[in-house]
């Protein structure tokens, strides 16, 4: 029976949730507009990526946050609490001068999709809790895998980005080995005798991800077999060749061969046709990450860098890295949808058989994951609000800079540039002065004096076991001058430390 107190009771969460109603449209839109109204107060006065707060004052400020009442506090007073310690004090990654890692700024209609995403609340896994959102996402991985040049056999699924999507091209390459090997199922029966032979082969710069999901898959990483690079930090496909003939002679099983369209230091791509051209000689399965590299399918000028990527057997795409989107947002794309077989399981309340025979999509047979995020919209309407053209043209602009960036280390004394002619958007190098101070120290310091500054966020990484700086250059928005002031930021930092000024 429905009393009074108990829809007394019910109204009382009214404020809190989305329904139905002029009433509750209006108070949704006044509490989305303290949002905009924190965020924008916050973004109009940014002059440099990071407030420049050492870990302790951080901590110290978050301390107040972190103290929850019994009894509701207004959205306004929480964002005016949150904005200094929280907001401010975040990594301010659309700054022009944040360029260190593979963190982009994401455009105004993704941000906005978020909104939608969140207020939806869609789950990936069936069809009945995401009927427009499964042929949303279905027509965007259709187009992505027609942008590499699959089929209409390819297919492919969002993920949460490079980690996982390459976790999963390990997993299909593995069980399809041994389903053809052995006509062994691994879903079913577990690793076969003979798991212990079974080898991977990728870049000695190729992303952790790939020993990390070999290892998670049984196999240990020692079945990972890193191939040597050459100077422009490309995996050697004559190195991948003798490296397989030398694996078969022990009496090894290589299966694998991961190839990288755009390494996380220095943006190379390794060799794709000669790799794919082996691979298909040996029956060898090629999984390229392109979790970086994915954004030149949109680009006019340098598409053509991809060349062979339509030859593999399964690829990792990005969004949040090179196509501006909120983290997470990345896809998983394989040649042939016979291959995605291998991940289904039927669970009688999610995607029993009898729908996949009634032409029921349940995405879920297609993923990793359960539940999973609508982050297909986000993706739909930045290539609606912004065109094809344009993305590509941020690329491309982004490209332009870090040639020029590479140029202006280049032409100063003081600088060693790894990779003078920066096959994508990232440039490394090491600050080289006069003397005989440690320089891997040196240049430590130096990321750690900017970041602490927040004047100026980049990265430092090793090369050869000495520490080097990188600019990541993802912002469309950084310039010639932006990227100059910061040269000059690091040499003045620089001769700072070597005379002993204090921070």
């Amino acid at each position: 029976m429905i009393t009074t107190t108990n829809k007394s009771a019910a109204a009382a969460f009214d404020s809190f949730f989305l329904q139905h109603g002029e009433e509750s449209g209006e108070h949704f839109r006044n509490h989305v507009e303290l949002v905009i109204d924190a965020l924008a107060e916050v973004f109009q006065d940014i002059d440099r990526p990071l407030e420049g707060k050492d870990i302790h004052d951080i901590q110290q400020e978050l301390q107040t946050v972190m103290d929850f009442s019994e009894e509701p506090q207004s959205l306004h007073e929480v964002l005016q609490e949150i904005k200094g310690p929280v907001i401010k004090n975040s990594l301010h990654v659309s700054h022009e001068k944040s360029m260190a890692h593979l963190h982009c700024p994401p455009v105004l209609p993704g941000i906005l999709a978020e909104l939608i995403i969140g207020s939806l609340n869609q789950s990936m896994d069936s069809w009945d809790q995401s009927p427009a959102a499964t042929y949303v996402e279905e027509g965007l991985t259709r187009y992505f895998s027609a942008l590499i040049g699959f089929s209409e056999r390819g297919e492919g699924v969002f993920t949460s980005g490079g980690t996982q999507s390459n976790y999963m091209g390990m997993l299909l390459a593995r069980d399809a080995f041994c389903l053809s090997e052995w006509n062994h199922v691994v879903q079913r029966d577990g690793l076969p005798e003979s798991f212990k032979k079974m080898r991977v082969l990728c870049s000695e710069e190729a992303h952790f991800s790939v020993k990390k999901s070999v290892s998670q898959l049984g196999l240990g990483e020692q079945a990972v077999v890193p191939v040597p690079v050459n100077e422009n930090h490309q995996m050697d496909a004559e190195e991948v060749k003798r490296t397989v003939e030398q694996l078969e002679q022990e009496g090894l099983l290589p299966y694998a061969v991961v190839s990288t369209c755009g390494t996380t230091d220095f943006g190379s791509i390794d060799p794709l046709e000669s790799l794919a051209d082996f691979c298909e000689e040996k029956g060898l399965w090629l999984h390229v990450d392109a979790a970086y590299g994915a954004g030149l399918l949109l680009s006019e000028e340098h598409g053509d860098k991809l060349a062979g990527i339509n030859r593999a057997d399964s690829v990792t795409l990005d969004f949040h890295k090179w196509l501006y989107q909120p983290i997470s947002c990345g896809m998983f794309v394989v040649k042939d949808r016979k291959h995605l077989r291998l991940l289904s399981h039927h669970a009688d309340y999610l995607n029993p058989l009898e729908d996949e025979e009634e032409g029921i999509v349940n995405l879920v047979n297609k993923s990793i994951q359960t539940t999973r995020r609508f982050d297909a919209l986000k993706v739909l309407m930045t290539l609606k609000v912004l065109g094809t053209r344009l993305l590509g043209r941020m690329v491309d602009r982004t490209m332009e800079v870090a040639r020029f960036a590479a140029e202006e280390l280049g032409a100063r004394e003081a600088f060693y540039v790894e990779n003078p002619s920066p096959e994508l958007s990232a440039v490394v190098f090491q600050y080289q002065p006069d003397g005989s101070g440690d320089v891997n120290d040196l240049n430590r310091k130096i990321q750690q004096r900017l970041f602490h500054k927040g004047e100026a966020v980049i990265a430092k990484t090793s090369v050869r076991g000495e520490t080097y700086l990188k600019f990541t250059i993802l912002n469309p928005r950084t310039t010639e001058e932006d990227v100059w002031a910061v040269i000059n930021e690091i040499e003045n930092t620089a001769k700072q430390i070597v005379g002993g000024t204090p921070h």
